[in-house]
């Protein structure tokens, strides 16, 4: 009887696919890259563990034909290799991120320390213990019942009331899986500071921003006429730092809401409203068409519909050159209906798309200041679509102009005339 031998690749091929799912799961917890491959490796480092036991045991048991040098070359071997792994395992039970290995059934095999701390768990009781038992009555057992198909974001966590997790699970191995949670209780801490901080700070620029605009309206560019175009300027910054103000202000207040007082919003009253604040801020160098074969009304806030809408109109009478074209569009879908502005504008670069709903990112900076613009429109569209239950799509190639489309579910429909949803 010959040893039994692990084959020289399969070591190396094991740990290479730790390292693949690792960067999966990496991205799956926001970027944590790193942390993501350490944990998955430390699943594998048991599976080996596992594996080699089982070899040694087997080994241990095996008949005299075995020779005393290949049994020493392989306890040897099977020993160097434990060895590592068990280094590779209790480094990664140190790691902050909380990660569990369950079987098919998802009966818990192994977890580390973190998941002591942010999950409850407890040794050696709860190995071999159904996750979903294990945390009953918590919203991770909720989810993990209905599938955890998709990542959970800000759940409580069950060891620790004042904390806040990310949870992630995954296949692994032969029908096993991964779960992944990280504390994200720190960082939604400094996100609280970030918006008392921003909301303060308006709140307290907006009085004497009102008083300098005042001040600069009484003056008369006439009177001191070698001073008009400082004037001009003046007037024309003090009126866009006032803007900012006023959506950094809206902004911190839809960052904290979590729903609307819905009411009737009319389509044809709002979308003739913002063709003609389209049109005022165009002042006649583009050709601007509605078209509305919807026929149908929202449910939601008016205002900050209005807000949305009318945002998307701006940006694109802003940065579409003289002589274009912006067209308005309100149109059934089969999942609802949805709201477009189209533009023949300067267009944007894919790689900048998935950017363009954050605070202050511009794809030219320059372009943006002579525009006028804020920086701040599409971060007020993302969340007053989030608020109503849509989605903002965008479509651009450079060159050619671009497309944002808000898609409304049928919840939000109604017919005009009537109070039934549509």
């Amino acid at each position: 009887m010959t040893p039994p031998r692990t084959p020289s690749w399969k070591l190396p091929a094991a740990l290479a696919a730790a390292l693949c799912a690792g960067a999966v799961l990496g991205w799956l917890a926001g970027g944590r890259v790193a942390a993501g491959v350490a944990l998955v490796a430390v699943a594998e480092v048991v599976l080996l563990l596992t594996r080699i036991r089982h070899q040694a045991r087997a080994m241990m048991t095996a008949s005299t034909a075995v020779s005393p040098l290949q049994h020493d070359r392989f306890m040897t071997r099977s020993r160097r290799i434990a060895s590592s792994l068990r280094d590779l395992r209790n480094a990664a039970s140190q790691l902050p991120d909380a990660v569990v290995l369950l079987d098919r059934q998802q009966q818990i095999r192994w977890f580390n320390h973190a998941a002591e701390n942010l999950l409850g768990l407890r040794r050696p009781d709860d190995r071999g213990a159904s996750l979903q038992q294990r945390l009953a009555g918590s919203e991770l057992a909720t989810w993990l019942r209905d599938g955890a198909r998709e990542p959970l974001a800000d759940a409580a966590a069950p060891g620790r009331a004042d904390s806040q997790l990310n949870v992630s699970l995954l296949p692994f191995g032969d029908q096993e899986q991964l779960l992944l949670a990280h504390d994200i209780s720190h960082l939604n801490r400094l996100e609280q500071v970030r918006r008392d901080f921003v909301a303060n700070v308006s709140h307290e620029l907006r009085t004497p921003l009102t008083v300098i605009h005042g001040y600069l309206e009484l003056l008369d560019p006439e009177d001191v006429p070698e001073l008009a175009a400082v004037l001009g300027e003046m007037r024309t910054q003090s009126k866009r730092m006032g803007q900012i103000v006023e959506d950094l202000l809206t902004l911190s207040r839809l960052e904290t809401q979590h729903e609307v007082i819905d009411e009737r919003v009319p389509m044809a009253a709002l979308l003739a409203t913002v063709r003609k604040e389209a049109e005022a801020l165009s002042q006649g160098r583009h050709r601007i068409v509605l078209e509305s074969t919807a026929e149908a009304d929202l449910l939601g806030s008016p205002k900050d519909l209005h807000s949305a809408l009318s945002n998307l109109a701006s940006n694109a009478v802003r940065y579409t050159p003289a002589g274009g074209s912006i067209t308005i569009r309100w149109q059934r879908e089969p999942e609802g209906a949805v709201y477009s502005v189209s533009d023949t504008g300067f267009g944007i670069p894919a790689s900048h798309l998935a950017r363009l709903t954050e605070r202050f990112y511009r794809v030219s900076s320059s372009r943006s200041r002579d525009s006028g613009g804020t920086g701040l429109g599409l971060s007020i569209v993302k969340h007053v679509l989030n608020l109503h239950r849509a989605q903002l799509r965008i479509e651009s190639a450079p060159g050619v102009g671009s497309t944002f489309s808000c898609h409304f579910g049928a919840a939000r429909l109604l017919t005009p005339g009537s109070s039934d949803e549509s």
